[in-house]
């Protein structure tokens, strides 16, 4: 016990110091960890760590998936679910069975389902590394969010494609049994994180001013959400997504600014250590695959060699699926001009009519108005396909789901080790090149001018709702009281300054309560301030980044306010 602590708290050292002199290097974390921890593990005397594939499975993948998925904007989720989708289930069904062939094919002693079983163990890339690369160069924010969307799904999509191939090799399962128990993971799946979502959501909103035990609701969120799901034999991994999504969505409307505050840097903080964490260790592991599948004298370069094949597999099928999915988006594309007239003859029509009559019409045209703006202004064009098509690292479920084939499945450790080895290669390879491939292509984000006129056009409907609410003459503090003339014309006049908040809360020299009603007022500006940014939310009119930002400012100002 004394050993596992000392090398956890050694890890915890490493990965913080790794994290931290990875962008001095120009390196992803991700990939300079599993080369850090290839090489702790030659170290003489170096423990031989195999770590039970259940640890990274049941504590481990939940609250990466959980942390990954509350911070991913809905909208942004739902503009390219169609994409995303795609990409999770259907080049994963499609690598999973080309890779399962040629493993078969050369291994045939191991039958079509192992070999199938292996092929979804390699199939689903993670997607840390690329977007850690992605967001540190500026890819626009919809092809990141394709790449978090995409690396949160696919994982569900692989490990019950690895259960029913499992289930295959004992011969228990048929071709439409196994479409059936798919689609009952995903919609049972769905279902269930979305009602602990809701129940979370709701539990932790009537805790008021208590961060510290909405916190510790929220870290068991994960796990409330997985392991139902996986004990009904759903998709423990789209049921924690699910809640991820709900909670992330609903927490602007439903928690304190201190709870969101203290939600993001603690899942932040728990998504760097599990995270990175995994990828140390598959470095550590390796040496330990290694020497098993050396010791069955059966071939260890064979088992190299075909993981090099069955990445050019991977690679191939990728680019085959990616082009013609990007040529369907040109073509959506070129039609958004069109959409955009129709939706806006829609609009005046509403407008010119009785719009309080149908305000559900008229909000959903004004989505639907806003995502074909969003589809004129975020394109997605050939360059993003190859960085899209190139940004195919496998990570954390590799690891865990390759160590969980049965123990009497033949070439087992030969298998793992292709597994570990694919894993490796792509990080190594397309990691390592990728920030390369990006600057060779010259993609670029959301430009700061185009960035800096948005965030300005928000915070001008912030201010105008914050000058209208001063103006009204009915204002009253909480105790039914008008609020003094002084307040309102100091308010109104100066802002709501970080200075003049930090003075006003310190002044002790304040015999009429100004300073007290001062804060008051500030609150209530802060309350406004939040409820026109959940409607610049809900019209979809506004990037996620630029409303991320605000909403932080406004965290921070209701913070002080606190």
């Amino acid at each position: 016990m004394e050993e596992f602590a000392l090398l956890a708290v050694a890890g915890v050292l490493i990965i913080v110091l790794v994290s931290l002199f990875a962008p001095k290097l120009g390196v992803a974390a991700p990939i300079l960890l599993v080369i850090v921890g290839i090489g702790c593990s030659l170290i003489p005397g170096a423990p031989r760590i195999l770590l039970e594939p259940e640890w990274i499975l049941m504590i481990a993948l939940p609250p990466i998936l959980y942390s990954a998925a509350v911070n991913v904007p809905i909208t942004d989720f739902r503009r390219d679910l169609e994409t995303i989708s795609a990409l999770s289930v259907l080049l994963v069904i499609a690598s999973a069975f080309a890779t399962g062939w040629l493993i078969w094919w050369v291994l045939p002693d191991i039958g079509f389902a192992a070999a199938v079983a292996l092929g979804a163990v390699i199939s689903p890339p993670d997607a840390v590394a690329a977007t850690s690369i992605g967001k540190k160069l500026g890819l626009p924010p919809r092809l990141v969010m394709i790449l978090e969307g995409e690396g949160l799904v696919n994982d569900a999509t692989a490990l019950v494609m690895l259960r029913t191939a499992i289930a295959a090799t004992a011969g228990s399962i048929t071709f439409w049994g196994a479409i059936g128990d798919f689609v009952y993971a995903v919609i049972a799946g769905v279902a269930v994180g979305l009602l602990v979502g809701a129940l979370t959501v709701w539990a932790r909103s009537r805790i008021r001013q208590q961060p510290v035990l909405t916190t510790a609701i929220s870290l068991t969120v994960p796990f409330l959400a997985y392991m139902p799901a996986e004990n009904l034999h759903a998709s423990g991994v789209i049921a924690v997504v699910a809640a991820g999504l709900v909670t992330g969505h609903q927490a602007p409307k439903r928690f304190s600014a201190v709870d969101r505050i203290t939600d993001r840097t603690n899942w932040r903080t728990i998504q760097l250590l599990l995270e990175n964490g995994v990828f140390l260790l598959m470095g550590f592991e390796i040496t330990s695959i290694v020497a098993d599948a050396e010791s069955s004298g059966r071939g260890l370069w064979m088992a190299v060699a075909l993981a090099a094949a069955c990445t050019v597999i991977l690679f191939g099928v990728r680019i085959l699926f990616v082009v013609p999915l990007i040529a369907r988006l040109r073509a959506r594309q070129r039609r958004v001009p069109e959409v955009a007239e129709h939706l806006d003859a829609a609009l005046e029509a509403v407008a010119e009519g009785d719009q309080e009559a149908n305000p559900r019409r008229a909000a959903r045209l004004q989505r639907w108005r806003a995502d074909a703006q969003f589809q004129a202004t975020h394109s997605l064009g050939w360059r993003g396909g190859a960085v899209l098509a190139w940004s195919g690292m496998r990570g954390a479920v590799t690891l865990a789901a390759a160590q969980s084939l049965p123990s009497d499945i033949p070439y087992r450790a030969e298998l793992i080790l292709i597994a570990f080895t694919v894993a490796i290669i792509t990080l190594v390879i397309q990691g390592g090149t990728l920030p390369l491939l990006i600057r060779v292509l010259g993609i670029k984000g959301t430009s700061e001018e185009a960035e800096g006129r948005e965030v300005t056009r928000l915070a001008e409907e912030i201010i105008a709702a914050r000058q209208a609410f001063l103006d009204n003459q009915a204002l009253l503090r909480e105790n039914g009281r008008p609020f003094a003339p002084e307040v309102l014309e100091r308010t109104r006049s100066r802002g709501l300054a970080a200075t003049e908040a930090l003075a006003a809360m310190v002044n002790d020299d304040d015999p009429d309560g100004h300073a007290q009603q001062h804060r008051e007022l500030r609150r209530q500006l802060v309350d406004v301030e939040q409820s026109i940014l959940l409607d610049a939310r809900a019209g979809g009119t506004y990037s996620s980044h630029t409303l991320q930002r605000a909403q932080h400012f406004i965290d921070a100002e209701s913070t002080r306010m606190s």
